[in-house]
């Protein structure tokens, strides 16, 4: 039970730094985006076979400008996915809520391009459904990741206007998860209290993973409107289970900057 009360903590304490990051009021960059494409699921607690099918994934991304070295970046990311085998004979639904926050620094600076490093932290929750199973039909998603991380933008000009493409990296390094042990049902672990490794650490070799974007944004009026790609590669092999969500997105989002002025006394 140690493990589970580190996780927690862990999870606790990424939420309280995150809101304490919020409490300064900063020039804001805010994106609010909808993806749609491909996923492809494997979790061999539920079936041994690959499911492939659609997700829909909305994307509220925001930077705060701390400075002209420093910006931080918060990720709000909803989830939802339908997918099916082969024989399109079962069906399985995946729903995830994942929350990023994250630090970087100026790396380097020319009058078109600007190169950030910093560091991510992620939590994510949610729930994955077999429809065809009986005794074990969902299977619950429970994670926390540390990774190192870069963004880029640069300038340049089509048809006389001023377009932006950007691009993010992010490599998951340390991170925790939960998870079944292989055969272990929900009853035993959460009815009967038998622990058994339901706490995994996660490091490259036994999860790894990594999320990338490309995207441009193009200036209207008053708004931006930004088009790009995301691919999300998450994948683990813990107690003896494998687990992999592939996702492959097309992005089309609005893009706002405005100030938010600190309340004086």
């Amino acid at each position: 039970m140690m493990r589970y009360k580190i996780f927690l903590i862990s999870i606790l304490t990424a939420v309280s730094l995150t809101a304490h990051a919020q409490a300064d009021d900063r020039l804001v960059t805010n994106v609010q985006s909808i993806g749609i494409g491909a996923s492809n699921i494997l979790d061999t607690y539920l079936s041994p076979e690959k499911y492939k099918g659609v997700e829909v994934r909305y994307i509220s991304h925001t930077t705060r400008h701390l400075s002209d070295q420093w910006k931080e970046l918060l990720i709000h990311q909803g989830i939802f996915s339908n997918s099916s085998t082969r024989s399109d004979d079962n069906t399985e639904q995946l729903g995830m809520y994942i929350f990023d926050y994250g630090k970087y620094k100026l790396l380097k600076q020319t009058d078109r391009l600007r190169l950030f490093v910093g560091g991510m932290a992620e939590i994510g929750g949610g729930f994955l459904y077999n429809s065809h199973n009986t005794n074990n039909p969902a299977q619950g998603r429970l994670y926390l990741n540390i990774s190192p991380s870069i963004f880029g933008e640069y300038d340049f000009t089509l048809f006389r206007k001023t377009l932006k493409a950007r691009y993010e990296l992010t490599v998951p390094l340390l991170g925790a998860m939960f998870s079944p042990n292989y055969g272990q049902s929900y009853y035993e672990i959460f009815s009967e209290g038998n622990y058994d490794h339901n706490v995994v650490f996660t490091t490259p070799f036994n999860a790894p993973s990594m999320r990338h974007s490309i995207s441009v944004d193009i200036p209207f009026s008053r708004v931006d409107l930004r088009i790009g790609y995301l691919g999300d590669y998450q994948q683990a092999k813990v107690n003896n289970l494998k687990y992999h969500t592939y996702s492959h997105l097309l992005t089309i989002g609005i893009v706002r900057t405005f100030t938010i002025h600190p309340i004086t006394k």
